[in-house]
């Protein structure tokens, strides 16, 4: 069975949101965590932005000291171009970002327009966050907020995690996944008597393909007992795959959206991205019960074509509508966007290959 989107809507372009300074420029707003708040969606979405000013001969090569931002110019003969997002240095072949992403709390209404762009802004604040917190996941637990994200440095990116009561303040619980780790989602209630994640370890030697793993936690800072989720190997998702939104808790086990990718073929694309989903088993989440053939998302609208990276569909945040989900993506690392599926079609969607 083909699963369509029942709608797709555009919600946020980077002229929608301001820069940190005047003197820069939003390149991308994307990956938006999402939750219902008191009956309202509230955001938290990632913020890239790069200086406005260009030097002849020079790169621009953003990040954060001391709660600021900090221009490192450095010149062209200096870089090699790796994709439209990263340099690497040819002195010492390690690696830079070209732009630099905070996180800023977008109000929603119910779900399908934005009501607000608010000036609350969550923003680097250590070395393990000098290059950007990125990719936020949200997810209520225990009363509050918690939402894992993306620390990035030059110690490699890194998943931290925060939490807050309101989407005003925020309170920082450090790093939970060293690098590399990233698209960490935490399970909104416990499993058994421990949390679960899951999470994107890069094996950086291939004696494996892509894939992603479980893991428990007595107190959501110290993670344990890994182990891998099994999947089938999809051209679709050869380049890369991992955890996309939060898992929702639906009949027969834990629906779980995630993202692959197709390995590029050519040096300096970055492949394009989809949307798939699976589902696990209840009370034993490592245990894959089914999951999507073919991508239930992929790029197809102009601004999921086009854009800063393009062809690109990273589904990041759910929030069930009734018999629908609105399914919360960045497309084309550039925009934010929402689309609404049948909760029903997307299960019956899904093929059972055990």
């Amino acid at each position: 069975m083909t699963v369509r989107r029942l709608s797709t809507r555009l919600l946020l372009r980077p002229e929608d949101v301001p820069p940190s300074r005047d003197d820069f420029r939003v390149v991308g707003v994307f990956n938006p965590a999402a939750v219902r708040v008191d009956g309202e969606v509230v955001l938290l979405v990632r913020v890239a932005e790069r200086p406005a000013e260009t030097r002849p001969g020079y790169t621009a090569l953003p990040r954060w000291a001391g709660g600021e931002i900090v221009i490192d110019w450095v010149p062209d003969a200096e870089l090699e171009p790796i994709d439209p997002r990263v340099v690497r240095r040819t002195a010492d072949g390690l690696v830079r970002l070209t732009f630099t992403s905070h996180l800023r709390v977008v109000r929603c209404g119910d779900g399908t327009a934005v009501g607000e762009v608010t000036d609350t802004v969550f923003r680097p604040q250590c070395e393990s966050e000098e290059y950007g917190v990125e990719d936020p996941r949200v997810t209520p637990l225990n009363g509050r907020f918690y939402f894992t994200y993306v620390a990035v440095s030059r110690h490699g990116p890194a998943t931290a995690l925060a939490s807050t009561s309101d989407f005003r303040t925020f309170d920082r619980h450090g790093v939970i996944f060293c690098p590399e780790n990233k698209d960490v989602v935490l399970f909104p209630e416990r499993v058994g008597d421990s949390y679960v994640a899951l999470h994107r370890p890069v094996c950086g030697t291939p004696f494996t393909r892509p894939e992603m793993w479980v893991a428990r936690s007595l107190d959501l800072i110290h993670w344990g007992s890994h182990a891998p989720l099994m999947l089938a190997d999809s051209e679709w998702q050869s380049g890369r795959v991992g955890a996309g939104c939060p898992p929702v808790r639906v009949p027969g086990g834990w629906l779980a959206i995630y993202h692959g990718n197709r390995r590029p073929t050519r040096p300096g694309e970055v492949g394009e991205y989809f949307g798939g989903a699976l589902l696990l088993d209840a009370a034993d989440p490592t245990r894959v019960l089914k999951w999507t053939a073919e991508p239930f998302l992929r790029p197809e609208a102009d601004f999921e074509v086009n854009g800063f990276v393009p062809n690109v569909v990273f589904p990041t945040g759910v929030v069930p509508a009734d018999e629908t989900l609105l399914v919360y993506y960045g497309a084309a690392d550039t925009v934010t966007a929402v689309a609404e599926f049948s909760l029903r079609d997307l299960l019956a969607g899904k093929v059972d290959t055990r």
